[in-house]
């Protein structure tokens, strides 16, 4: 994911889009009826069944802090070399302690290198001394609720030190749940213990987990862990309000391990998929490419399991030499190291248990192998400066087209010519091209047609990444207009759009949580919510038949707007953008058919509706209504659902009917046979 070199990406200042939409689009002017027509005699297109997916990455504390349930920030004490960041010592009542980490007390036979040493200097009853962890931005307490802390620990020489375990408020006035750690010995062990709150706690995020004692001693610490209840009761598992909301959109399939993480700013750097199998003691973690470290407590099997939960199918991105920071490994022997490592992967997820890597899958505690049909080679390898792309792709090719044959490999760069015309790696084509579009909302609508003119005999296309970019820290609803109507002319170009996945999906709306503006999903400690664009997408994925129906709208209005110059050039032409966008699809199995449209402006607009060669359509139908009054309303942590799909019912259709859709609006017409 980057924006300063893909020259697809332009966006417009939130100060001249408010101008735009309020000032341009929501003055009244006469608009001229348009007409829809559908023509159901007319085969249509089959629609992919794979349309509609998610895109994961590493960003805005996506998964530590946000999807990954654990609650400890640097839990095994790596996130700075120098001291312990997020971790405070506690000092009650006149004791006195201090702590440092340490790297000459490793654990053996783990990635457990760097320990925090804690010096309980003066410590007696009533005169406790410990650490304390605030997690990402608070604990979530709730009431009635189970919590299981572990953590590894020894002290020096053989005398017993006990330690308790508490969740508190950050003040350490309130506890809320409080339990025996152990009494700790002379050498390493792992402690587990179970938190449970009361039924009559008030939910807060003010507060801290303390690991305390009250004897004189030096304790030693490692992989301090706190989970909560997670999705499916997962051990290391997920966070339950963000995996219900990502099983509401009814994804086909998630991209995986997502974008720049699993390129890493250097090779070194790159998502090693190896090393995030099997228990946590074995996770060394490491550097993201946004500026905080990973735990890798979401390694590859977790993501396959995420997939599971929500009955999608994984797309696999590999690591094909390419790193942020312009490193770049060329094709031959430096690089097959690499593509083997790649059919390794494909074997962990795909072999069955007679297998070296589906062995290790059934010992990591899944004997039964996973679903693969999509592996992406890299990922926005167009940013590669020496052009080495082509070889590259082409040795991953065949390694994995011979091995693997029936998968379908996905290309992450698709040239242009200097016509703009589209062409094809030179030496091997794609079975799909990735593109990534990041717009401003009044752009991306108008480029939503921008497949219609796409050649048939060029590749099936995944858009991997796409989004408009208006509102933060999670989109407006104008952004959500411009995405719907980008999704219409994904819909009216099935044959050639087989893939699409928003992006980012997730973020952590506290303070410094946020590093890309303009997300699906957001959330604190406590509670999530989703954006207007979530909120479309669920819609555009609920409401999908298996055939895109031909439609032809008439009269349709343009009102013209001009994008801001990029500095030190003229300003660009003005252009003109529909305030209309349809797409329509069919159900043969539910009998249904799902009329999209979205009203780009401030004014209620009528259309009718044509369908020939239909038989009996009823009168009445449902209409689900996305809207608000404003384009840059909004949701957030304290309105989550100011802008949500309202149903009603819709009267008065049949094969000849005009309906007037609502401002600001995207709106499903549900029709069903008489």
């Amino acid at each position: 994911m980057k924006i300063t070199a893909n020259s697809n990406n332009h966006f417009l200042a939130p100060a001249l889009l408010v101008l735009l939409v309020l000032a341009v689009l929501a003055a009244p002017f006469a608009l001229a009826q348009t007409v829809v027509k559908i023509d159901l005699a007319k085969p249509g297109i089959a629609v992919s069944p794979t349309l509609y997916g998610l895109m994961t990455e590493e960003i805005n504390y996506s998964y530590d802090g946000g999807l990954y349930a654990e609650l400890i920030r640097n839990r095994i004490f790596k996130d700075d070399e120098k001291t312990p960041v997020h971790w405070s010592v506690v000092q009650d009542a006149g004791g006195s302690a201090s702590f440092a980490l340490d790297q000459g007390h490793p654990i053996v036979d783990t990635a457990l290198t760097t320990s925090l040493r804690l010096d309980a200097l003066r410590a007696s009853r009533g005169h406790r001394v410990g650490i304390a962890n605030a997690g990402y931005w608070g604990i979530p307490v709730k009431p009635d609720t189970s919590y299981r802390a572990s953590f590894y620990a020894k002290t020096a020489g053989a005398g017993g030190v006990p330690l308790t375990v508490s969740i508190e408020g950050s003040d350490g006035k309130q506890v809320y749940a409080r339990a025996q750690g152990g009494t700790i010995n002379g050498e390493w062990r792992k402690y587990t213990v179970t938190l449970k709150t009361a039924a009559n706690v008030t939910p807060s995020a003010a507060t801290r987990v303390v690991i305390a004692t009250e004897s004189p001693g030096t304790v030693w610490f490692n992989l301090v862990s706190l989970f909560p209840p997670t999705f499916q009761q997962r051990p290391n598992g997920n966070r339950i309000d963000l995996m219900q909301k990502l099983v509401d959109m009814k994804p086909s399939f998630l991209r995986l391990p997502g974008g720049n993480y699993l390129e890493g700013d250097t090779v070194a750097t790159r998502f090693k998929w190896k090393e995030t199998l099997g228990p946590l003691e074995q996770r060394p973690g490491h550097p993201g490419t946004w500026r905080y470290r990973s735990s890798d407590g979401m390694g590859l099997l977790e993501f396959m399991q995420w997939c599971e939960d929500m009955h999608a199918e994984p797309v696999l991105a590999v690591f094909a030499g390419y790193a942020l920071k312009k490193e770049t490994i060329p094709a031959g022997p430096q690089l097959q190291p690499f593509v083997d490592e790649a059919l390794d992967e494909i074997e962990y997820i795909t072999g069955d248990i007679h297998t070296k890597w589906g062995a290790q899958r059934a010992r990591d505690g899944h004997p039964a192998p996973f679903s693969l049909r999509y592996v992406e080679i890299g990922n926005e390898d167009g940013f590669d400066t020496a052009k080495t792309y082509d070889g590259r792709y082409t040795q991953f090719h065949d390694a994995i087209k011979a091995k693997y044959p029936q998968l379908k490999l996905i290309s992450t760069v698709n040239g242009k010519d200097s016509l703009g015309r589209r062409q094809l790696l030179t030496s091997r084509a794609p079975d799909l091209i990735d593109e990534h579009y990041y717009y401003g909302a009044l752009e991306m609508m108008s480029d939503a047609a921008r497949y219609d003119s796409y050649r048939r005999d060029q590749p099936k296309i995944m858009i991997g990444e796409w989004a408009a970019r208006e509102g933060a820290p999670t989109t407006n609803l104008i952004s959500a207009l411009a995405d719907a109507a980008w999704m219409t002319g994904m819909e009216r170009n099935a044959d050639v759009v087989e893939m699409s996945c928003y992006a980012p999906l997730l973020v952590n709306v506290n303070p410094g949580g946020m590093q890309w503006k303009s997300n699906l999903i957001g959330y604190d400690a406590q509670t999530s919510y989703g954006s207007p664009s979530y909120y479309a997408q669920k819609m555009f994925s609920e409401y999908l038949g298996n055939i895109s129906l031909p439609v032809v709208a008439e009269h349709v209005s343009t009102q013209s707007w001009q994008p801001n110059a990029k500095k030190d050039q003229p300003p660009p032409a003005a252009k003109d953008v529909p305030t209309l966008f349809f797409s329509a699809t069919k159900s043969a199995q539910r009998g249904e058919i799902y009329l999209k449209v979205v009203n780009a402006i401030g004014t209620e607009q009528t259309v009718k509706v044509e369908l020939s060669g239909a038989g009996a359509v009823a009168e009445e139908g449902k209409a689900i209504t996305l809207r608000s009054a404003r384009p840059d309303d909004t949701n957030t942590i304290t309105e989550p659902t100011k802008i949500v799909p309202v149903a009603t019912r819709a009267l008065g259709l049949g094969a000849q009917f005009s309906y007037r859709f609502a401002p600001y609006s995207v709106t499903v017409l549900v029709l069903s046979d008489k």
